[in-house]
């Protein structure tokens, strides 16, 4: 099993960016120095029962793409891509969500054939934007099998109606 200290030991955290009162967790030092031992958290971190139904990964923009590439690669699985509008090519299908401060729009290329897939994020923190990729996975036929996430902020977001693994928690930092 990976100590979360190990991984912790290469997030910088930012305070109060990208605005007053919000903690930023910069993974460039982990994506630098420890990919192998990154790519092996976010494998323990998922059921192997999961491991073994997953045809593809979710990758969510833009972070979520370097995590899920990884899983993608390693596990020599599918990769598929949760951009914001107008960045794929059509025909895609397309969610709107709230943000703290109004709305924004994703989308999923609407020609790929229906999978059984993981969706893959960096930070869980409100949950909006999971919630949104899982109900667009699902609007493309895809069977979602659960997410995964390398950090949760836990009392930031309320339960999500899906299977929700994560490698870290912000709680682990305060007893660092």
């Amino acid at each position: 099993m990976i100590s979360s200290q190990t991984l912790w030991a290469h997030i910088r955290t930012v305070p109060n960016f990208p605005k007053q009162g919000v903690c930023f967790y910069d993974l460039t030092p982990l994506f630098m120095k420890e990919l192998d031992l990154l790519t092996d958290a976010l494998i323990q971190a998922i059921p192997d029962e999961q491991l073994r139904q997953v045809e593809s990964f979710v990758a969510v923009e833009a972070r979520g793409f370097v995590l899920a590439t990884l899983l993608a690669q390693r596990l020599q699985r599918g990769l598929i891509l949760v951009r914001k509008a107008g960045k794929l090519p059509p025909p895609v299908e397309s969610v709107v969500y709230s943000l703290e401060y109004g709305t924004d729009q994703l989308e999923m290329s609407a020609q790929i054939e229906a999978q059984k897939v993981i969706l893959v994020d960096d930070v869980l923190a409100t949950g909006g934007t999971l919630k949104a990729v899982n109900q667009l996975s699902q609007k493309c036929g895809h069977q979602v099998l659960g997410a995964v996430i390398l950090l949760d902020l836990p009392d930031l977001h309320a339960d999500l109606d899906l299977l929700v693994w994560h490698v870290l928690n912000n709680k682990f930092v305060n007893s660092l």
